[in-house]
């Protein structure tokens, strides 16, 4: 039977261990990591693979809960609320025997703060990095942060040595298309180094032997073949002859036929990451519609329609195989900020869609491009399929555009969609991490994957003050207040919560990460 673990029964799972040999694991997902530059992108896949080679201060374990990692302790100063100060681990080494101390967390959280990087929504708080001494670190905010620890779990450090030696100071641009040295190479603390790296074929790695962390994790997994297989029916072969012992995407559709195998076992979950589509509703005329001077999707009326169109309950049936939870809002229930009410679904009224589109002007239709991945989240390419059919039905002529995330997601960021696919986890677990990528209007620091082109001052300085907000219900009134302007003026069609389905040998041992990261350090062997 396929088995659901739930947050509580993942902490008591982690606390057994079995005896084994130590051994090679064979891992396969659906795609592969973007770029080896641990600030170039904030991307799921992208951070999975840096997660085992590199380490931030401090870390979610595979339950969600925050634990230390490179720092030892942190916390906001009694005396000054605006400073945090972290406490660094001692004794740690990279890869390549060079010491660990406060000068690479300065430099890579200057890095991460820099004009390519995708990481510096997080750090938009941050007046000033100080290393007072080799083991201590003070991050002044521009008022008091109280999340700041939460934006740092996947904000990886880096030997700034090394950066230096092979010229990757400055962070890649990833969406220009640039390679540097760190983009195909890595030398980072954890448990993990890099020991051989073919892009989309095969990366490498085998365990660290100076690892700090030594007698605090099983740290079982002495290899590690990490191979992205895009196609669903080759990766699932691959799991039932043993050719890979983890697959983090089983699809909907093997579920049974993986789970049947005596060899093999299905751990399941709530992930926590919601799936839905973004529109341009910001330039004057769209660029892939057939309207000439206008842009539909300025109209109210017509994203409101479109929301209506788009049957949850059939995608989940149909599509995702009850492998889903309808979503009403971009936003998972894991997060500061949800409520059952911003999560009700859309009724699905195709009479009442068409009157608003005829309404919008546009009752002899037009037609625009879907542009969508096809090896990022689970099934993608069949739910934009799926709505091509369902906008038909109110007008709308949906011409379908999918490719690897590789090409899809800098079409995001350069602004070259009109109507789009797009995930988006959490690791904050606060609503304040979805509106700097997503709501904030497109600036140097804030709102980078924001392709609606949504601007209101109003909004934007609402955004702003929850990182200096300490009056946590006052905060969270903020909140209620930008998601409802965000509901209001429909910009995103939310599609569902992605339920997670890890498939993998028996001799594996592990629980369902929320954020669909392994962290291998942790897994065990039977």
């Amino acid at each position: 039977m396929i088995r659901k673990v739930t947050i509580a029964a993942q902490a008591a799972l982690l606390a057994s261990t079995g005896l084994v040999s130590a051994e090679t694991l064979n891992w396969a997902r659906a795609g592969d990591s973007l770029t080896l530059d641990p600030h170039a992108q904030n991307e799921g896949p992208t951070h999975a693979l840096a997660h085992q080679i590199y380490e931030p201060l401090l870390i979610r374990d595979m339950t969600g809960q925050m634990v230390p990692a490179l720092a030892t302790e942190w916390g906001p100063n009694a005396d000054d609320p605006n400073v945090w100060t972290f406490k660094l681990r001692e004794g740690v080494t990279y890869h390549d025997g060079a010491a660990f101390d406060s000068e690479d967390v300065l430099f890579s959280l200057e890095r991460a703060q820099s004009e390519d990087s995708d990481m510096k929504e997080l750090l938009n708080s941050i007046k000033e990095v100080r290393a007072p001494d080799a083991s201590t670190i003070e991050i002044e905010t521009d008022g008091p942060n109280p999340i700041l620890a939460n934006n740092l779990t996947n904000l990886f450090i880096m030997d700034k040595g090394w950066a230096e030696a092979n010229d990757v100071v400055k962070v890649q641009d990833f969406e220009g298309g640039e390679e540097t040295f760190a983009s195909r190479n890595a030398n980072g603390t954890g448990p993990y180094k890099l020991t051989s790296r073919a892009p989309d074929s095969l990366t490498e790695l085998e365990a660290f032997d100076g690892y700090w962390g030594k007698g605090e994790f099983p740290l079982e997994i002495t290899k590690i073949k990490y191979t992205p297989i895009k196609n669903a029916a080759t990766r699932v072969a691959a799991l039932l002859s043993g050719e890979v012992d983890f697959i983090q995407d089983v699809p909907v559709q093997d579920l049974g036929r993986v789970d049947a195998d005596e060899n093999l076992k299905v751990i399941k979950a709530p992930q926590n990451r919601v799936i839905f589509f973004g529109l341009n509703l910001g330039d004057d005329d769209l660029t892939t519609d057939d309207v000439e001077g206008a842009n539909p999707f300025a109209d109210k009326r017509v994203r409101q329609a479109m929301n209506m169109a788009i049957n949850r309950e059939a995608i989940m049936k149909v599509v995702m195989r009850d492998q889903s939870i309808p979503a009403g809002v971009a936003m998972p229930p894991f997060v500061n900020g949800w409520t059952e009410a911003l999560d009700t679904i859309p009724s699905n009224d195709i009479e009442a869609a068409k009157a608003l589109v005829a309404e919008a002007g546009y009752g002899d239709g037009f037609t625009v491009t879907l542009h969508c991945p096809n090896d990022r989240y689970i099934n993608d390419e069949a739910i934009c399929q799926a709505a091509v059919g369902m906008m038909a039905q109110i007008g709308i002529t949906v011409n379908l555009d999918a490719k690897p995330k590789a090409q899809h997601f800098p079409q995001i960021n350069n602004l070259e969609t009109d109507f789009y696919m797009l995930g988006w986890g959490v690791p904050t677990y606060d609503s304040e991490y979805i509106f700097n990528f997503l709501v904030h209007t497109k600036t140097e620091n804030r709102g980078s994957w924001n392709g609606t082109r949504y601007s209101n001052p109003d909004i934007d300085a609402k955004i702003v003050s929850l990182a200096s907000e300490t009056d946590l219900a006052k905060r969270d009134a903020t909140i209620a207040e930008i998601w409802a302007a965000v509901q209001d003026e429909i910009l995103y069609l939310p599609i569902h919560h992605q339920v997670l389905n890890w498939g993998m040998s028996n001799k594996v041992e592990t629980v369902v990460d929320p954020e669909d990261v392994p962290k291998f350090k942790y897994f065990t062997l039977n």
